[in-house]
């Protein structure tokens, strides 16, 4: 009888176990189905935007890179970015450069500065030439303006200006 009473008291506990854990319930994962399958994406190198532009040596230091990034001056793919943006390649980056808007895709990520020989390696620049010729256009177009600090025009600079902008040009 004792071990009766025994087996009773042990199929009582294994009930109130089973009552107390829920059943398993199946799941949509492919994992739970069959073999377990892992899918490992590779990492794509990333760098920041201040970094970079300084490393392909678009910016003198890499203060003026973030310095510009922060004024809206770079933008990579269409969006003004800040400085700590990763960088990826295949990016397209635009840079306002003084006068000049130098338009490049990250060929490479690089970490550290590299000489002007090996930029080339990690970027493709698609800047127009028209962007390039604008400081020119600038520079020898004829204005009229006298450089700053000639002070007051000569007898002559006035007879050449009198000429070309006629007798009563200061009536």
């Amino acid at each position: 009888m004792i071990e009766g009473a025994d087996t009773a008291g042990v199929e009582a506990v294994a009930t109130l176990a089973r009552m107390a854990i829920p059943a398993p319930t199946p799941t949509n994962l492919p994992a739970a189905a069959g073999p377990r399958v892992v899918a490992l994406m590779e990492q794509t190198a990333t760098t920041r935007v201040d970094r970079w532009l300084w490393s392909v040596r678009l910016f003198k230091t890499r203060t003026l890179a973030a310095r510009a990034c922060n004024a809206g001056h770079v933008r990579v793919n269409g969006q003004a970015v800040k400085p700590s943006r990763s960088l990826r390649p295949g990016d397209l980056v635009n840079a306002l450069l003084g006068e000049i808007t130098r338009t490049v895709k990250v060929l490479a990520i690089l970490e550290r500065r590299v000489g002007a020989k090996v930029v080339a390696e990690y970027l493709e620049d698609l800047t127009p030439q028209s962007e390039y010729e604008k400081p020119r256009e600038k520079r020898f177009a004829s204005t009229g303006l006298r450089p700053k600090g000639a002070g007051r025009p000569t007898k002559r600079d006035r007879r050449v200006l009198t000429s070309f902008f006629g007798e009563n040009s200061g009536d």
